[in-house]
């Protein structure tokens, strides 16, 4: 028996004529876009898939192409409408051909896009990340951090060129307070599928020097609305609410609050917005700090004004407690003094009495007086002599009488 068989181009034109039989009319599919690439010519290569709602995985997978005339249309059309790019990772309706090559097999060509399903798509999917965070329980974490006093050692969040970065740095250096603010720029890209990667990695890098700083910045200024996708990321906006300084957000944008908004300390709206709430939060703290010094110095004048009070009436009560100290030490030492004199008088007068008696004693026992009496007195050597034996033969005695004296010589006895 001869088998029936097809060479394989055979097979892929029934296959292609089948599908062209069966989908003569563009139809309607919703996917999520897993690759997006624009080429130089302008057209645009991507990749459906789909993945089961309940396990997440993946069910179903086919490449499509956007061609450059089409393209052109669909991505200002959508843009305009949905504020997003197109771009890998959201859900889109499309109406697409589909087609099947000979050689590159089974593809999809998109005709149309409907911007309202998308925007549905991202309002439920930002609605999760809310309501994710929400039972995270970080919603009002970095808002209940307080501003330091003073708040100028800042950390930037920007792309190096961007002009609101240069906005925000020359409204900070020109202040008319004279403010002084250290700057520290950590680079990271601030739009396209990497933006929010990028954005994290900086915070993680201010991380490591924390310390270092009292608030982070992170700033975008201009650009499309389209770009700022990255902001409505559930991994960014939990980074930006856990982290332990508060973050100012000025990144450019009219449209509603993103998800990185509400979390962050504070939202302003543009960088130069930003600048400005520091500027103002600096000229607060001077206030404070020059309210705080009138009240210090007020409280100082009025204590220091208390004490020189205390003083003057302690210095008062001294000089009178002094003053009647003195005046009755004066009193008292009148007193001793007078005693002392008379003290002193009596002590003479007793002297004096006895002395008299003393000069009447010798005057009594004068040897004059002796000598009037009928006595005499006898020397040897200028000594009294007072017995026989204190002479010697040869010794020149004198003898005092009242009226005169006598010398002698003392010679040896002579016996009869």
């Amino acid at each position: 028996m001869k088998i029936k068989s097809y060479s394989l181009y055979e097979l892929t034109q029934y296959i292609n004529r089948i599908f062209k039989v069966n989908f003569e009319e563009p139809i309607w599919i919703r996917a999520e876009i897993s690759e997006f690439r624009e080429n130089p010519n302008g057209h645009c290569y991507l990749e459906f898939v789909e993945k089961d709602t309940t396990t997440d995985t993946l069910i179903a997978k086919i490449k499509a192409t956007i061609w450059a005339q089409t393209y052109h249309m669909l991505k200002s059309y959508f843009e305009s409408n949905t504020g997003q790019p197109l771009r890998a990772g959201i859900s889109v309706l499309v109406a697409v051909t589909v087609d099947f090559h000979d050689v590159y097999g089974l593809s999809l060509n998109v005709k149309d896009i409907d911007p309202t399903y998308t925007l549905g798509e991202l309002a439920k999917r930002r609605q999760a990340i809310i309501r994710q965070l929400e039972a995270d329980g970080v919603m009002e974490m970095n808002k209940s951090i307080d501003l330091p006093v003073p708040a100028n050692r800042i950390a930037i969040i920007s792309s190096a060129t961007a002009a609101g970065y240069e906005d925000f740095c020359n409204q900070l250096d020109n202040n008319t307070g004279g403010f002084i603010f250290y700057k520290k720029l950590f680079p990271a890209l601030m739009q396209g599928d990497q933006a929010e990667t990028s954005i994290i990695n900086a915070l993680d890098a201010i991380f490591e020097h924390v310390d270092l700083f009292d608030a982070v910045v992170i700033i975008r200024g201009g650009g499309a609305t389209t770009d700022l996708s990255c902001f409505d990321g559930y991994d960014l906006a939990l980074h930006c609410a856990q982290f332990p300084l508060p973050i100012i957000a000025g990144i450019g944008h009219q449209r509603d609050l993103s998800i990185v908004d509400m979390v962050v300390h504070t939202s302003v709206k543009t960088p130069t917005a930003a600048a400005a709430f520091l500027i103002e939060a600096m000229e607060d703290a001077k206030s404070k700090l020059t309210d705080t010094y009138d009240a210090i110095y007020l409280l100082l004048r009025n204590k220091l004004n208390d004490q020189q009070q205390k003083i003057a009436d302690i210095s008062w009560r001294i000089k009178h407690a002094l003053l009647n100290k003195t005046a009755s030490k004066k009193i008292f030492l009148e007193r001793q003094n007078a005693r002392l004199i008379q003290a002193v008088r009596l002590a003479i007068s007793r002297q004096k009495n006895r002395l008299e008696l003393l000069s009447r004693e010798i005057e009594h026992r004068n040897p004059i007086k002796l000598l009037e009496k009928g006595f005499s007195i006898t020397t040897v050597n200028g000594k009294k002599l007072l017995s026989v034996s204190d002479v010697r033969q040869g010794d020149m005695i004198k003898t005092y009488l009242k009226d005169g004296e006598i010398r002698s010589e003392v010679i040896p006895d002579i016996e009869l």
